[in-house]
């Protein structure tokens, strides 16, 4: 029965998929208002239905996860899009009043948060930028940006994307990529662990199923299976792990590793991928106070916790400097705070083995919380390349620390990076935490570790994962991987301003809170960040973050500031 709705919804969608890749931009631009607006709608449902299966409630300020990962990330990336195409439309520069600029060593950068006033309010002290392939030029930038809508007779294809299962967004915005970015109709196989949202996913895009541009379709691995190797798919996209990747490609067989080693293939199709790995966190010694280390512990266990560590770029491994006399004092705010935190359900299937992997391993373990435990792994030996805190992804709430040498700033920056780029596995995602006095003291050696950094995400004290929320950034994995070595994947998606030759983006935020901003010698007005796991307001930021997503109204963002302070 599976096989044959399957066969059926990819005969319709291929019927459609000339359809779709011919159609008018006015009219898909008018899709995509309807798509906000039915989004916008079904919002709450969409929450609450995510909330319960978490095992949250909607009075938790945890709600806001929910409320900010979900439709929020889903409108403001319609909205982005929107802006894009529109431009595009009537033949204006997409990249009007964006700051378009190069390094020092010629590498061409474009800001692009913030893009609008409301976007310097709500996020104040913040900026994302777009580091472009060294290839790119000032002057070949602008043909590089929206390539698919200045090519001549676009012939349709039909995707299959593999969603996730752990935030709730990433499926939605896959489609919404696949459809707009890349001119592909797509049959959309939800994940059993939040298949429960396919339901409002398909009222959302009631428009798009309606016509035949998209199909959603349910069942275990086997579907999933099946999927991969239907003639009818002409390309897949996947969220997921690697060992899923090599699955799809190379088979599960006894001959699977040798013929990855070879690259021969048993399903070629082209494959683009997110596929997380192991994240580090990297602080910077400086002369932090108490309050300081106080806010920077609680921005460390976010990065660890936000939604129960069920991540592709939750910090795994924090690396600190063995020399820095406020080391200990550090972790123990780390301590005070993973401690001080609601206990959370791992609703995330196999994180119990996956936790005992973890604190089976090597280093010593300290647990908090009870029945479901969160754990903080110390006194690991950066010397074993092998350890498993570094080489696999533990995706569950085990947070890992380990000690570099830092006999000098500079020394320990290059000593830091080369740890990350060639012990850690993957490369979707990495933080640094510096103290902005520090950051201008070796601004040349901080600017050298940043540039070499090979990670497709960095945010400079603030979650790598704040460059998923900027949908006009791609997200992806740092260019370079090949299939047989995939890493963290290949291909991006979000990218609303459809840069087609990107290196990565760096995410910049306030390393303080406003009120005590100047002693640091920042000028902003941010307060405590709303989605720090300590946030008590949240929910109500993110609900509220939603509604002005809709409307763009002044009352909407108001409401957004007033909660956003009491926080």
């Amino acid at each position: 029965m599976m096989t044959r709705h399957i066969d059926r919804c990819l005969a319709e969608l291929h019927a459609s998929k000339e359809s779709w890749s011919s159609l008018d931009l006015v009219e898909k631009i008018s899709m995509l208002k309807g798509l906000r607006t039915r989004a916008g709608s079904h919002a709450r449902t969409w929450v609450e239905a995510a909330v319960q299966a978490k095992g949250l409630s909607m009075d938790s300020p945890l709600a806001g996860e929910e409320w900010i990962s979900g439709p929020y990330a889903l409108i403001e990336a319609i909205n982005a899009l929107e802006i894009t195409l529109t431009r595009i439309a009537s033949g204006s520069d997409v990249l009007e009043g964006f700051n378009v600029h190069s390094r020092p060593d010629g590498q061409v950068v474009v800001d692009v948060l913030p893009a609008s006033r409301s976007d310097r309010i709500l996020f104040s002290g913040s900026v994302v930028q777009v580091w472009m392939d060294p290839a790119v030029t000032l002057e070949s930038l602008d043909g590089s940006v929206g390539e698919l809508y200045r090519r001549e007779g676009l012939s349709g294809s039909v995707c299959l994307i593999l969603g996730a299962g752990n935030v709730a967004s990433i499926p939605p915005c896959d489609v919404l990529y696949k459809l707009y970015n890349d001119g592909e109709v797509v049959i959309l196989k939800m994940n059993p662990v939040n298949e429960y949202l396919g339901v409002i996913f398909e009222a959302i895009f009631a428009e798009f199923v309606d016509a035949g541009y998209l199909r959603l379709v349910y069942g275990d691995n086997g579907v999933g299976a099946f999927l991969t190797a239907h003639e009818g798919v002409e390309t897949i996209h996947l969220t997921g792990s690697a060992a899923t990747y090599n699955a799809i490609r190379y088979g599960t067989g006894d001959d699977s590793t040798a013929r990855r080693v070879r690259d021969e293939p048993i399903n070629d199709k082209p494959i683009s991928a997110e596929l997380g790995g192991v994240s580090p966190t990297i602080v910077v010694p400086g002369n932090w106070s108490e309050a300081d280390l106080r806010f920077q512990a609680e921005n460390v266990v976010t990065q660890k916790m936000n939604n129960s560590g069920f991540n592709c770029v939750a910090t795994q491994v924090l690396i600190l400097p063995e020399s820095w006399d406020l080391a200990d004092v550090f972790l123990d705010e780390i301590r005070d705070v993973l401690g001080s935190i609601p206990d959370r359900d791992a609703y995330y299937p196999g994180a119990a083995a996956r936790c005992e992997v973890a604190v089976s391993a090597s280093g010593n373990v300290e647990a908090f919380g009870s029945g479901t435990e969160r754990y903080l792994i110390t006194g690991l030996d950066p010397s074993v390349t092998d350890d498993a805190a570094f080489t696999t992804e533990y995706f569950a709430p085990v947070l890992a620390v380990v000690m570099l040498p830092s006999s000098s700033i500079p020394s320990y920056l290059d000593g830091a990076m080369t740890f990350a780029n060639d012990v850690l596995v993957g490369n979707l995602g990495a933080t640094v935490i510096i103290h902005p006095r520090t950051a201008r003291r070796h601004a040349v050696a901080l600017d050298k570790m940043i540039a070499g950094l090979r990670y497709g995400a960095i945010g400079i004290n603030t979650w790598s994962a704040s460059v998923y929320l900027t949908s006009r950034s791609p997200w992806g994995a740092y260019p370079g991987n090949t299939p047989s070595e995939i890493g963290s994947g290949v291909g991006v998606v979000h990218n609303a301003l459809m840069f087609s030759r990107s290196q990565k983006s760096v995410g910049r935020g306030p390393f303080a809170p406003f009120h005590r901003t100047l002693t640091k010698g920042e000028v902003h007005l941010a307060p405590k960040p709303v989605f720090f796991v300590t946030n008590k307001q949240m929910h109500n930021v993110g609900e509220r973050l939603v509604a002005f997503a809709v409307t763009g109204t002044t009352t909407d963002l108001f409401k957004i500031v007033s909660s956003a302070i009491r926080g």
